[in-house]
């Protein structure tokens, strides 16, 4: 078991949660009547769970105070003026609107920009911004850099997008084809990959020239920012709060689900600089979210998102936390497992194509390893593959298969110990001894939208 650092946690732990034990025969039972879904397995059946970082962070004991001076007023609650000075003092963005979490900001964001027929450029969309694109009739295009997709390249920056083919795509359909660019801080569907200054720039220069808006979506903007500072020439001797205002100058806006980075269970955000977009934001705000002032959340929800945001920006906590990915995927490698290198943000990503060769993308190679993953130990992951990028071709009926077949590892943040970790390694190299023997699966049920979240299968 490799050392980590040095150095300990910048916390202490004060409550900690019983994991309830189940046995390899269980879980079998369990993940079949599941539909071999782990979306469908209940919470109390899971040892380790890496679903997902989204709203699974523990908050801290500034946060629990701050939930106690919640003002639940209908409008004008003191904790959603305490968020709004928190966003502008870190971002610069003045305009703010609260929302219950991510989606929910994409949702507003995508019914004021996206035109039907038009494109929405980006590195990488996520699952739930490519759903939102597609509803509103949009185009989501993927532009990252090719070095973004070879899981073996340790470029520093994989999350950045490819000029040449951002300029290609606004030349081929010009400034009134695209609703806007979308730059994914840093970008989950492909690692948890961050982007450069320099590139994040370099966009934003192109797309005023060019008159197209620039949003971010921001949901891990200080892990992205603690990259930049340790990867990028010039920036080594900034703060994290000096990286972030600067990334936040170069766009116009942004959406963010809190869940990641505000360090909170609930709650998103929705942010511009002009006036006149903010205004049509808080107009749907208001049908889907509630006032513009609470934004579907107690004010005991709003006041601990400001202090989770205050708080991710520490850079203790950011290496400790970026620390604990790495060291996870360190274990894998010494276990000779393939992930996508160099490690990212939040969480460590197997590459299901060359962990299963001869499982074919059309029997979702990544969902058969989720599945196994849960029957050897009870860890819960999730698949970023065929499941959830998969499409079918509504003009030739063919089939579109995702270039990346991956299983996210996503680490919560202030949850789990470094022994949690090495277990999980154990878990996949106990897998990796015997998968020749795991078989794919097919779909009996699936959602036209958004699939992969109420998909149910069978095995082959």
């Amino acid at each position: 078991m490799r050392p980590r650092s040095e150095y300990s946690e910048p916390y202490r732990i004060k409550v900690v949660e019983p994991i309830e034990a189940t046995t390899g025969e269980e879980r079998e039972k369990i993940i079949k009547k599941a539909g071999y879904n782990v979306f469908n397995v209940p919470s109390d059946k899971v040892c380790i769970d890496l679903l997902t970082d989204s709203g699974t962070s523990a908050m801290s004991d500034y946060q629990w105070a701050g939930m106690m001076v919640g003002d639940e007023s209908y409008a004008g609650g003191r904790n959603f003026y305490n968020l709004k000075e928190t966003v502008e003092e870190i971002t610069g963005f003045k305009y703010v609107l609260p929302t219950h979490q991510g989606r929910a900001a994409e949702n507003i964001l995508t019914t004021i920009l996206v035109k039907p027929g038009k494109r929405v450029l980006g590195n990488m969309h996520f699952d739930t911004t490519e759903g939102h694109i597609r509803l509103k009739g949009g185009d989501p295009v993927n532009l990252v850099i090719k070095e973004g997709l070879e899981t073996a390249n340790r470029h520093p920056f994989k999350g950045n997008i490819d000029i040449e083919r951002l300029l290609s795509e606004i030349h081929a359909c010009g400034s009134d084809g695209i609703s806007y660019i979308n730059i994914t801080v840093t970008c989950n569907s492909n690692g948890g990959q961050p982007v450069s200054m320099g590139n994040i720039k370099e966009v934003s220069k192109i797309a005023k020239e060019y008159s197209i808006p620039v949003f971010f979506d921001a949901a891990r903007f200080a892990e992205n920012a603690y990259f930049i500072k340790k990867r990028e020439k010039g920036y080594e001797n900034k703060s994290i709060s000096e990286i972030v205002k600067e990334m936040f100058s170069y766009v116009d806006g942004f959406t963010m689900s809190a869940k990641k980075d505000g360090l909170v269970n609930m709650g998103g955000i929705f942010a511009a600089s002009d006036k006149e977009l903010f205004r049509r934001a808080g107009e749907w705000g208001i049908i889907y979210e509630g006032y513009l002032t609470y934004g579907g959340l107690a004010g005991r929800d709003l006041e601990a998102m400001s202090r989770g945001l205050r708080e991710v920006v520490r850079e203790d906590y950011l290496e400790d936390r970026i620390g604990q990915v790495a060291y996870l995927g360190d274990c894998l490698l010494d276990f000779g497992v393939p992930i996508i290198e160099p490690t990212g943000g939040h969480g460590v990503y197997i590459d299901a194509k060359r962990f299963l060769p001869e499982i074919p993308q059309n029997e979702f190679p990544a969902q058969a390893l989720v599945v196994e993953l849960y029957i050897e130990a009870g860890i819960r992951a999730v698949e970023l593959g065929t499941a959830a990028f998969g499409y079918k071709n509504e003009e030739t009926e063919e089939m579109i298969y995702p270039d990346l077949e991956l299983v996210r590892l996503a680490i919560p943040r202030r949850v789990y110990t470094d022994r949690h970790m090495h277990m999980v390694a154990c878990a996949l190299r106990n897998i990796k001894e015997r998968k020749d023997r795991i078989r794919g699966l097919k779909i009996v049920y699936e959602a036209p939208v958004l699939r992969h979240f109420t998909l149910e299968f069978e095995r082959l």
